[in-house]
């Protein structure tokens, strides 16, 4: 296993993240206990979660899953870099008008602690805003994450979903507060999804973010079956993006069978070729997709094959505002 910084802190995660989102909704708890044994043995030690996994009613299964694994014990806790996030509606939370959507210092406090409790831990090494929340300063938004960190519950505090000019904000209110601030942004991108390219990755790098990508293989579009007609596998809306994009697929498959690899993995290994990115989140339903994907990490892309998925997945143009102005 690969090993980096996250973001400008000195806590070192696995150059892969466990994303555990299907969990409960598509991975029964015997499997997903596999899966995180697995990835274990394997030195990954960065696992990815948030509380409104489950989804709807459920909200919080993926959470107490997880903590079901702790709770067996043999190291299993101390061995686990673990992420989890803030921002949605839990359903069963008791909190009226207040359990809707936000960042609210009283809805992070009540929701850390319900997260700590599913997880069976004292502590998150992560704890990440999962959306923006424009009507809450960052007065009462660093106030509260530094309450968590004081006490020992949090490690540090990352942004999912931010924009550019919003991960500037946010640092440099943390600083006018002596503050550490932001140490990751995780966010969507991948090779068919290049628009962070113009302002939020170069931001993220500048100012000490790690990026931790989200639907590295846009949401199976790049992934190894994405352009197979099997019956059942392709459905709605991913069957019209598989339909849009199929000339560049079909050169991408191309590109990948010349090198030996399949699709996924060299989407994957493209992300880990990026300086400004720490871990692409990859989220198994399976004990075989996870052993598959580690395969990703052996893969080292050169500078021809750099330019020609330029080619077949053109980015932005590089980054702002070079990437539109003179």
């Amino acid at each position: 296993m690969q090993y980096t910084y996250l973001g400008r802190s000195g806590l070192k995660v696995s150059r892969l993240c466990l994303g555990t989102m299907n969990f409960g909704p598509a991975t029964d708890e015997k499997e997903a206990f596999r899966i995180m044994d697995a990835a274990v043995d394997a030195g990954l030690n960065f696992f990815d979660t948030a509380n409104i996994y489950g989804w709807g009613e459920n909200a919080g299964l993926t959470e107490t899953i997880i903590g079901k694994w702790f709770k067996q014990g043999g190291g299993r806790r101390e061995k686990v870099v673990l992420a989890t996030k803030v921002y949605g509606s839990m359903h069963d939370s008791n909190d009226g008008p207040n359990d809707e959507a936000g960042l609210s210092a009283y809805k992070i406090r009540r929701h850390l602690e319900g997260s700590l409790q599913r997880l069976q831990t004292d502590h998150i090494e992560l704890y990440q805003m999962h959306h923006v929340d424009p009507n809450v300063s960052w007065e009462e938004l660093w106030g509260a994450f530094e309450v968590g960190i004081h006490q020992g519950k949090i490690g540090y505090v990352g942004s999912s979903n931010f924009a550019g000019w919003q991960i500037a904000v946010a640092q440099m209110e943390a600083k006018n507060r002596n503050f550490l601030g932001l140490v990751s942004e995780q966010h969507k991108y991948s090779l068919n999804c290049r628009l962070p390219e113009l302002e939020v990755l170069p931001a993220a790098h500048k100012l000490g973010l790690g990026i931790i990508p989200w639907s590295p293989l846009d949401g199976g579009l790049l992934g190894r079956n994405a352009l197979k007609k099997i019956e059942g596998t392709r459905s709605g809306g991913i069957a019209e993006r598989v339909e849009q994009h199929r000339t560049q697929l079909e050169e991408f498959g191309a590109l990948c069978r010349e090198l030996g690899e399949p699709q996924d993995n060299v989407a994957l290994a493209w992300l880990l070729a990026n300086p400004a990115v720490t871990a692409p989140i990859i989220g198994p339903r399976t004990l075989e997709q996870f052993e598959n994907t580690l395969d990703a990490l052996e893969i080292k892309l050169d500078e021809s094959v750099l330019k020609r998925l330029d080619e077949i997945f053109p980015g932005p143009g590089g980054h702002a505002p070079n990437a539109y102005a003179w």
